[in-house]
């Protein structure tokens, strides 16, 4: 991939894939942080597939999935953190708390609906809705991202949609 062709990539998708990430992690700054980096690993991933003469087919896909892969890891190292008790660690705390709560208050009215929505569901359903119903893409490049065939992703949004209805009794 070219690095005007990259650019167009991320004008076109950056609000996207920050959106996709906010939505699973409460914090602006470390969403920020994963979407930049999301970019990063595709830069890096189509310069090694282009030296390798390879084609990637499906670009946004690739995007999502790498989002996803960061999201999973950023929970999977904050639960390994170690808790102090340190004092200084606990007035920290209290004020990363008071700061994020002015954060939270400062978010969109809707995406937070949106937010208390989907935490009701499975990841895998959130995850699906998002990309259907937000990001608006196909059901094969949603099965592109999960690695399944197009069948099994529509089964799959159709699940989603089903217990989010159950949830709200729609």
């Amino acid at each position: 991939m070219k690095k005007k062709e990259f650019i167009k990539l991320y004008d076109e998708f950056a609000p996207r894939i920050h959106r996709f990430i906010n939505l699973k992690i409460s914090s602006i700054h470390d969403s920020e942080d994963l979407t930049s980096e999301t970019f990063f690993k595709f830069w890096q991933k189509s310069r090694e597939n282009r030296l390798n003469d390879i084609k990637i087919d499906y670009p946004k896909a690739m995007l999502y999935r790498i989002a996803n892969n960061l999201v999973i890891d950023f929970y999977r190292k904050k639960s390994r953190k170690e808790v102090s008790l340190d004092q200084e660690d606990k007035t920290m705390a209290k004020i990363k708390d008071r700061v994020d709560l002015v954060v939270k208050s400062n978010l969109d009215s809707d995406m937070e609906q949106i937010k208390t929505a989907l935490a009701q569901l499975k990841e895998e359903h959130q995850n699906v809705i998002v990309w259907r119903y937000l990001d608006e893409l196909s059901t094969k490049e949603i099965a592109e991202i999960l690695g399944k065939s197009e069948g099994a992703a529509r089964v799959l949004i159709h699940r989603a949609l089903n217990a989010l209805k159950e949830k709200f009794g729609r």
